[in-house]
């Protein structure tokens, strides 16, 4: 099969669901562009801060990404191209896309307020509660594994403690600091100085561009450059980065990335035009393959390429605090996942022209810069050309990675302090009133996440997937919800809830008792897989506690006790 056939196919069947499916939910909803957004009426210049579209839409890409739209295309890859991208596009376009938009606009519509806020008000403070500590323990777990992904990225010593062949990552983490003071200078530039967003975008590209070619030529090496260090000095920056109002740091740092990740995706899609590679991989190997089955494996292992509740964190969390105008929550929270989607495709068309059962070497993220620097070695780029493409590919996938990373430790920082906050509404006192402070929440929570760290990615990454699609059910739930009691179509979350559910909790079922057998049959694995078995419980009970919670709100007739209009 073509891959530019498939890459047509799919960008055309992405661009009508944009079109006609996400602009017929934004009429259903009734987005309103002249209605005052909370970013303007609650402006405080640390978390409310209102963004020019591009700029938002930057940011909130460059966090939802992450490695899942990589990694997970990649490690389903062995059902077959056809399961997947049909995946793909079908959770995009119905369900991944619709969670993402409906999060950021209800949380438009509740003053920028989380998801487990927004619950509180539609249902009960109880499922709130529960809802928040089932995210926070899942936003450790993306914390933690992907500040291992970034250290594995930028470190140097293998560990046989002797330097690593290549300079790919000293230069991919000497370029990733670079980035930090361009974009403080972004950030001032734009906001205090009034600076017009096109000429300090052109400069802020070419000085991009410059950071690439430096950490190119002058990659960090050293004995020091290793995977610990890397860890504490990202978990420093992220704690720094949890505080620092959004628009010096966090906004101006994830809108530059995103060219970055733009330049990525463009120039895969330029790859597999010019080359026009044949997909050898397997149409459909079988619902059984492995040992694995079709479900629930390939709807959890694609991940965020389809659907990630994490997402919806972000759209409730940070993005909506900084959405300037109603009309641009489906260009950013739709058309964002639309964009991540035709990411996951370009990956699948990438390692489906590597081999025939979606075997690969290396890590997902090195496995398709191999293939997109393989693209342009076919279709006659030099060696230094095609060396280039593959630092540049893997420095965007360590971007996609820094930029949820950061994003998700404001979030754990934004879950704990509404966590600690009084039911009734009061002011809080005692160990309440300490974590309330954002500075004590974020050292509480980066310190569980670096605890987590230690066991490392591969360990973390399986329970993740499940737990993170999982996240997606009580959204869509509240999501519903909340449309009902306004008198707003809600029917359309029905479907993709449902399925969604047996999907993930399946899949936490199976692992909690593969889990459970391994540690069993040797008990001094309790450091890991005992800790799993833990936290898959915990997250699944809590889960399952919520949606028993809302149900009665949404298929009932039960009420809240003081329903607010929106």
């Amino acid at each position: 099969m073509s891959g530019i056939v498939i890459l047509v196919i799919s960008l055309a069947i992405l661009v009508c669901g944009y079109v006609f499916y996400g602009g017929w939910l934004a009429k259903k909803w009734g987005v309103d562009p002249t209605r005052k957004t909370p970013a303007y009426e609650l402006e405080d210049g640390v978390d409310y801060c209102p963004a020019k579209a591009p700029v938002l839409l930057g940011h909130h890409f460059s966090s939802i990404a992450g490695a899942g739209p990589i990694n997970g295309p990649i490690q389903a890859a062995f059902f077959g191209w056809v399961p997947v991208l049909l995946w793909i596009l079908i959770g995009g376009i119905f369900i991944g896309a619709v969670q993402d938009f409906s999060s950021l606009f209800v949380s438009v519509r509740n003053k920028g307020l989380s998801i487990g806020s927004v619950m509180e008000k539609c249902m009960t403070h109880k499922a709130k509660l529960m809802f928040s500590i089932f995210t926070w323990l899942v936003m450790l777990l993306v914390d933690a594994a992907f500040a291992d992904i970034v250290a594995n990225t930028f470190n140097q010593i293998g560990a046989d403690g002797v330097a690593l062949e290549g300079t790919y990552n000293g230069s991919v983490a000497l370029a990733s600091i670079l980035f930090i003071p361009l974009a403080i200078i972004f950030g001032f530039a734009v906001y205090r100085r009034h600076t017009n967003l096109a000429v300090s975008t052109i400069a802020g590209v070419v000085v991009l561009v410059a950071c690439v070619a430096v950490g190119i030529l002058f990659p960090l090496t050293g004995d020091w450059s290793t995977i610990p260090f890397w860890r504490v000095f990202v978990f420093v920056y992220c704690a720094v980065a949890s505080v620092t109002p959004v628009w010096i740091l966090l906004q101006p740092r994830d809108y530059l990335n995103s060219f970055l990740l733009y330049f990525m995706i463009i120039a895969a899609v330029i790859g597999i035009i010019a080359a026009n590679p044949s997909v050898q991989l397997t149409a459909f190997a079988g619902f059984s393959v492995n040992g694995s089955f079709l479900f629930p494996t390939l709807f959890i292992t694609v991940a965020c390429g389809a659907v990630s509740g994490f997402h919806a964190l972000i759209s409730s969390g940070t993005s909506s605090k900084q959405l300037s105008n109603e009309k641009d929550a489906k260009m950013i929270g739709y058309g964002g996942m639309l964009i991540e989607c035709l990411l996951a495709v370009v990956v699948l068309i990438t390692i489906g022209s590597m081999s025939a059962d979606g075997s690969y070497t290396g890590s997902p993220s090195t496995a398709f810069a191999n293939g997109v620097s393989g693209f342009f070695a076919a279709i006659g780029f030099g060696e230094q050309a095609t060396n280039i493409t593959y630092t540049v590919i893997c420095l965007a996938v360590s971007a996609f990675c820094l930029t949820s990373l950061d994003t998700c430790c404001r979030l754990g920082r934004f879950t704990l302090q509404e966590l600690m906050a009084p039911k009734d509404g009061s002011a809080p006192t005692g160990i309440r009133k300490a974590i309330q402070n954002k500075y004590v929440s974020t050292v509480v929570n980066i310190l569980c996440a670096a605890a987590l760290c230690v066991a490392g990615y591969s360990t973390i990454w399986p329970l993740f997937g499940a737990c993170n699609q999982l996240i997606a059910v009580p959204v869509l739930m509240t999501a519903a919800t909340w449309l009902k009691q306004q008198g707003k179509g809600h029917k359309m979350f029905y479907v993709p809830m449902v399925f969604m559910a047996l999907a993930s909790v399946s899949q936490l079922v199976m692992s909690l008792i593969s889990y459970g057998r391994a540690l069993f049959a040797d008990f001094s694995t309790w450091g890991t897989n005992g800790l799993l078995v833990v936290i898959d419980f915990l997250i699944l009970v809590l889960a399952i506690a919520t949606l028993v919670e809302g149900f009665g709100f949404l298929f009932g007739k039960r009420k809240p006790k003081a329903e607010k209009a929106a």
